[in-house]
């Protein structure tokens, strides 16, 4: 038996891929095929546009995949979203679909679009929104630039944003949010009531999970006097317990823990004023608490 998985081609791909290296997964691609070849013989993997993820999940081509629950949105695929994946972000904002036109014009309202025309990638996404605000709109499909289109082709747009930066350099404001999206792990729901799919689908996340919560900390060690281990421990985050070893010397001790690695920075110095030797920082691949 295999597990059929969708990897997202284009943006993403290369994001994914080093994430699956972190954890445990090497994938190799060909520009000649939509098949990668996985160092794991029970899974298959397929080359799918993220855009197109969900609904092939949904009809079972797939058993799982990784896209946007934007897309999932788009497409009102009926999938089970089991986990967010936080990766291939510039930064920790939300990536939004918002809605926006031109600053300072005559749209500063959802209810200014009365009449008036949209231009989106996210049609079905628009069209609901729309539809919830009880605005009567047209939406035009975007076949890309969608930001130069307000306001000669478009009256406003509903746009992906992390920062508003491409935006604002249109001279284009923010109106309203309309969906907050990340990128998800999605599988077909007959799929995963099978058990032995159900069962390598969430060890399959949980190696995820761990390879994204590694990057986020690093392994720490040092060597300390026994008389100083209390004073050195007390230095440490409190809810951190470490791994305490004799070395050969016996007077002296090896502490091993696992650090958040922004806490690294400040705590060197404050070790090395208690006689702390031998400090080590290093990158974890995986972290699984």
């Amino acid at each position: 038996m295999k597990l059929r998985l969708g990897i997202p081609k284009g943006s993403l791909q290369d994001a994914t891929i080093d994430l699956f290296k972190n954890a445990g997964y090497k994938i190799r691609t060909s520009s000649r095929s939509y098949f990668p070849t996985i160092n794991d013989p029970e899974i298959e993997c397929m080359l799918i546009r993220a855009q197109e993820m969900a609904r092939y999940v949904e009809s079972g081509v797939l058993d799982a995949g990784i896209t946007g629950h934007d897309w999932v949105e788009e497409n009102n695929a009926k999938v089970l979203e089991l986990t967010e994946l936080q990766y291939a972000k510039a930064t920790l904002n939300k990536v939004r679909w918002v809605l926006a036109a031109k600053k300072g014009g005559p749209i500063s309202s959802v209810k200014d679009l009365e009449g008036k025309t949209v231009a989106t990638e996210v049609v079905n996404l628009a069209t609901r929104y729309l539809q919830n605000k009880g605005v009567q709109a047209k939406v035009e499909y975007s076949y890309g630039a969608t930001e130069v289109k307000v306001p000669h082709l478009a009256d406003a747009i509903i746009e992906i944003t992390e920062t508003g930066s491409s935006l604002r350099a249109n001279n284009l404001e923010i109106i309203d949010t309309v969906l907050e999206t990340s990128t998800v792990f999605i599988a077909n729901q007959q799929s995963y009531e099978d058990s032995w799919k159900k069962n390598k689908v969430d060890r399959l996340i949980m190696l995820l999970q761990g390879a994204l919560e590694a990057r986020t900390r690093v392994g720490f060690m040092f060597n300390v006097k026994r008389q100083q281990l209390e004073e050195a421990i007390a230095a440490l985050p409190a809810e951190k317990v470490p791994t305490i070893s004799p070395l050969v010397d016996e007077e002296w001790l090896d502490v091993f823990v696992v650090l958040r690695q922004a806490v690294v920075r400040d705590l060197i110095p404050e070790l090395k004023a208690i006689g702390v030797k031998g400090m080590v920082e290093f990158p974890l691949s995986k972290f699984i608490d």
